[in-house]
């Protein structure tokens, strides 16, 4: 599967994508922010394993997509999109630091709405951020997803229970929207 959009093309990892994803996975600035991380190259190389894998799940319940530059396929990251409940997904993404604030995140982040309500017929998607993680916050609310609440001590990391902001938007309110410019 790929998806297209004016800068990007979001498609499936393959094996050669392990240097780039590498470089972002075992960066600690990036890692911060995550539930896993730094990565040791070990640990990217499964994940990639995993994310092919995944492709080939029947019924297929998971999307994890490489982020590269249509112009030149220079891979900027990574995101997914998580069937949950019924008609519900979850959204995640993670980008090379080079590549933050320019746009390519919400870009992402667009595409995989229109995947989840245009494509697979889902209800609402969901996604999550640490409170710090400001520009995750920023990124949701600009591809018009509503802020929940805060999820006390919802993720176990590193030793310690880390709380959450949990945003959320519906089929119909992304309807609404759909002419919204990235």
């Amino acid at each position: 599967m790929q998806l297209e959009t004016e800068r990007l093309v979001i498609r499936e990892f393959v094996p050669e994508d392990l240097p780039e994803v590498h470089a972002y996975a075992s960066d600690p600035l990036v890692a911060r922010y995550m539930i896993w991380g730094p990565n040791t190259e070990a640990e990217t190389r499964d994940y990639i394993s995993t994310t092919i894998e995944l492709q080939n799940q029947s019924p297929r319940r998971g999307y994890e997509f490489a982020v590269v530059l249509r112009d030149t396929g220079q891979l900027l990251g990574g995101c997914g999109l998580h069937l949950t409940e019924h008609r519900q997904g979850e959204i995640g993404y993670c980008f090379n630091p080079l590549f933050w604030k320019r746009g390519y995140t919400s870009e992402a982040a667009a595409a995989l709405l229109e995947l989840g309500f245009s494509t697979l017929g889902l209800h609402r998607i969901y996604a999550t951020c640490r409170p710090d993680n400001t520009g995750s916050a920023k990124v949701m609310q600009k591809i018009g997803m509503h802020y929940e609440g805060h999820l006390r001590e919802h993720k176990w990391h590193k030793g310690a229970w880390h709380d959450s902001y949990l945003y959320s938007i519906l089929e119909h309110e992304y309807r609404k929207i759909t002419s919204i410019q990235f």
